[in-house]
């Protein structure tokens, strides 16, 4: 600055006019400065730090670099010029070191949301993100972020010490509760979540309280994101998982098998003992040709032994369509590629209702896609349905305006007294 002074009173300009043409010059330089710097760290060092990253078999430098870490980080360099370039206007220069701290204080506290922000997508890319998720914790550490630059901006600008500032928020505590309630309440389910393990990013979980059936896509601190099958987005607070209930088909999914229950009604009129010519007709069935060998000569000999009279059914043991047909669709299950074969398999009777005698199926698919369950099950019952009238039996379902209209085409008379 007195160097330009001198060279402006040698050209013979007065006091008054140096003084303003001085600062004017000086401001100039310093912004010439800046701007150079700017231009020198955003072409030069900046590409250079881009090209190294973009040139490694490392990819957390290629996310830092999609996050702006260093792009941000360059807006230091003109306030660091600034800043040590006060000295020059010592009239201002508490004011010009204020200003130029506050912003590198504010750049500095967005390169480091930056870098959380890449932490995380670098650890997205791991597959321990979706058993561990840490987006609610770098939430927090957002915010405790945002909370500590905000008191040391607000104390360099009014001189004074950021303690003084901290020791001032402890009346605000209860005010400070009420605004962060729910995320004090995330923050803690979030801890409980991912140290119990209760629910992770891609798990398929029901909440009907909440209308969400679908897959987790996001777990933050306030809120856990279900896109559900609609392909709508369902937004779960983070303590309603802890404080209410919740299914999570993790289990299904890991497990390798999805559960089929179903039962297939039958009509108890259709139900008899089998005949011989059944039994042979019977015999023809791949799947129950063993079976019946074993089973007659297993009740031939049980009703020899016990000299039981032949000459009525009801004596001793016989086969029955019912059992037969049961004893076929536990075979048929055992051979169907789509069944898992080391999980539980059941073809069971449960309690005959007004809709007739239950026969219901409790198996698992090897597959646990959706689609492929659908398939799997749709494909068994289609043959259930198809193959029962071979046993003799009749599938019950209550009467249809088509049944209605045949007993119209085909009265019946009832005889009274």
């Amino acid at each position: 600055m007195d160097w330009i002074r001198q060279q402006l009173q040698n050209v013979g300009m007065n006091e008054m006019m140096i003084g303003y043409a001085a600062t004017i010059i000086m401001i100039l330089f310093i912004a010439v400065v800046c701007v150079l710097a700017n231009w020198i760290t955003q072409k030069i060092v900046l590409k250079t730090i881009i090209h190294i990253a973009n040139n490694n078999r490392y990819t957390w430098d290629d996310i830092i670099v999609e996050k702006k870490v260093f792009h941000k980080l360059s807006h230091l360099v003109p306030a660091i010029i600034i800043y040590y370039s006060a000295s020059v206007f010592p009239a201002y220069q508490g004011l010009i070191e204020k200003a130029a701290m506050t912003y590198m204080i504010v750049v500095g506290i967005t390169v480091f949301d930056a870098l959380l922000n890449a932490f995380d997508a670098i650890y997205r890319s791991f597959e321990v993100s979706k058993i561990r998720p840490i987006r609610g914790y770098i939430q927090v550490a957002k915010i405790i972020m945002f909370i500590v630059g905000g008191i040391v901006v607000i104390s360099n600008l009014i001189g004074q010490n950021p303690l003084i500032i901290l020791s001032g928020l402890g009346a605000l505590s209860a005010v400070l509760m009420l605004i962060f309630k729910d995320s004090i309440l995330g923050l803690v389910a979030g801890i409980q979540l991912s140290s119990n393990d209760m629910v992770r990013v891609g798990d398929w979980i029901e909440m009907p309280k909440y209308n969400a059936d679908g897959d987790v896509i996001d777990i933050t601190l306030n809120t856990v994101k279900v896109m559900n099958f609609d392909k709508t987005i369902t937004m779960i607070p983070s303590y309603a998982l802890i404080s209410d209930s919740f299914r999570n088909w993790r289990g299904m999914q890991v497990s390798g098998g999805r559960r089929i229950k179903r039962s297939v009604q039958i009509d108890t009129s259709s139900i008899a003992f089998c005949t011989p010519d059944m039994i042979e007709e019977f015999r023809k069935i791949h799947y129950l040709a063993d079976y019946l060998d074993d089973k007659v000569a297993e009740i031939e000999a049980y009703n020899v032994e016990r000299q039981i009279n032949r000459e009525s059914n009801v004596n001793g043991r016989q086969l029955t369509n019912i059992g037969v047909f049961r004893e076929y669709v536990y075979r048929y299950l055992k051979h169907h590629p789509g069944i898992h074969s080391n999980m539980t398999l059941i073809v069971r009777q449960l309690a005959p209702a007004d809709n007739g005698l239950p026969l219901e199926i409790y198996a698992f698919s090897s597959d646990t896609t959706w689609a492929v369950y659908e398939g799997v099950q749709a494909d068994i019952f289609d043959h259930i349905f198809a193959v029962a009238p071979t046993f003799g039996l009749r599938t019950f379902q209550n009467p249809t305006g088509h049944d209605i209209g045949q007993l119209k085409d085909h009265p019946v008379l009832v005889q009274g007294d």
